[in-house]
């Protein structure tokens, strides 16, 4: 039985498949059958000196700066059904995850490690959402389905000045994909600081037919005063100046609501702050508060799943969001446009080929300061 639609859930977990399991990780490089835990060379050799094959000889690999290594690359056709992955003693806006279907030379998926696994500000935050989790100790977990038909090729790049240290696991399905299954891309973005009254742009140049499946962002705050009032909108299939689906402001597309302060909501009672949350399809599961709870330098990471409600495209789709906010002691209210750092990663599927990228800032650039 070919793989189809989201894999296993609970409803057909008993059903048998054809499919054949199997796992890349620095303990098997090429995943083959009966070839994990082979090495006699790797880099915990020393400490398992006394025990010998077999004991955790490779359970990690050390890429040098400025080197890029090859994770996986998988030849035959199926889907990468979860990813595991710490980066211990690494940077995450430096590291750079890259995904290659097919032998596309190029990538479908361009991202810092932490922003693909929703974590994108340099500091740890538990998620606990269907398509991502993470957990402590800096463990990132991916559960997008990633189906190929021809190859798989997954590389990390380390840009920054100092060694990276990975431990990874990737898990897959050998199996018929079949027709109808498009190909999972995410691209990264960042502005800093957004010039005034301009609109954010989470996606653009998508060529091909698909469906957008999420949006995550790291949004920084440049201004006092309450920031997320911009809606979102996505420009479906030839649309101009206007969107087919526009939303009404920041905190209600992230499924939230009144400047996800209960002290908002409940009509000034109570201590007025920023309640995180992570649910399975949407959350604000990092909040960094410099100092008090409307001030400047404020830092959000904010994740929507569209995995009930994917955003069906034909032939193109762009997608933006305006940062506005309140003009702080405005009587009867005012916006303000806002210049504040904003990032974002944009996960969808669509046929190939996929489209060029926009060039990736350098590490500078990238940098959270």
């Amino acid at each position: 039985m070919a793989f189809s639609g989201l894999g296993l859930h609970l409803g057909n977990l008993s059903r048998l498949s054809n499919a054949q399991t199997r796992s890349i990780s620095p303990e098997n490089f090429t995943g083959e059958k009966g070839q994990g835990g082979m090495s006699v060379d790797g880099p915990a050799a020393r400490q398992a000196r006394d025990l010998g094959r077999g004991w955790k000889v490779s359970p990690y690999v050390v890429i040098e700066p400025g080197a890029t290594f090859t994770l996986a690359d998988i030849a035959g056709q199926g889907a990468i059904q979860q990813i595991w992955m710490t980066l211990a003693r690494g940077r995450l806006r430096h590291s750079i995850l890259r995904i290659y279907w097919d032998d596309q030379e190029l990538p479908s998926v361009e991202c810092p490690a932490g922003d693909f696994f929703a974590c994108g500000w340099e500091e740890f935050a538990q998620v606990s959402s269907l398509a991502v989790c993470v957990n402590p100790g800096r463990a990132f977990n991916c559960y997008w389905e990633m189906p190929f038909r021809k190859r798989a090729r997954f590389t990390l790049e380390n840009r920054s000045e100092e060694q990276l240290t990975v431990y990874y696991q990737i898990n897959y399905a050998l199996t018929d994909v079949p027709e109808d299954c498009a190909y999972f891309h995410a691209q990264f973005r960042r502005t800093n600081p957004l010039p005034y009254k301009e609109v954010y742009t989470i996606l653009d140049g998508v060529k091909g037919a698909g469906h957008y499946v999420g949006t995550y962002m790291a949004w920084g705050v440049h201004n006092n005063g309450w920031w997320g009032e911009g809606e979102i909108k996505f420009f479906i299939d030839g649309d101009g100046e206007f969107p087919t689906i526009c939303g009404t402001g920041t905190e209600d597309y992230f499924c939230g609501a009144y400047n996800f302060d209960p002290h908002v909501a409940h009509g000034g009672q109570g201590q007025s702050r920023y309640q995180e949350f992570s649910t399975p399809y949407s959350g604000l599961p990092q909040v960094i508060r410099p100092d008090g709870v409307y001030k400047s330098q404020q830092r959000f990471g904010l994740y929507r799943w569209h995995i009930p409600d994917p955003i069906r495209f034909r032939s193109d789709l762009r997608v933006t969001i305006q940062a506005l906010g309140w003009m702080p002691g405005a009587k009867d209210g005012k916006y303000l446009p806002l210049q504040d750092d904003i990032a974002s990663v944009a996960f969808w599927y669509q046929t190939l080929p996929t489209a060029p990228f926009p060039t990736l800032p350098g590490p500078d650039y990238l940098e959270i300061g």
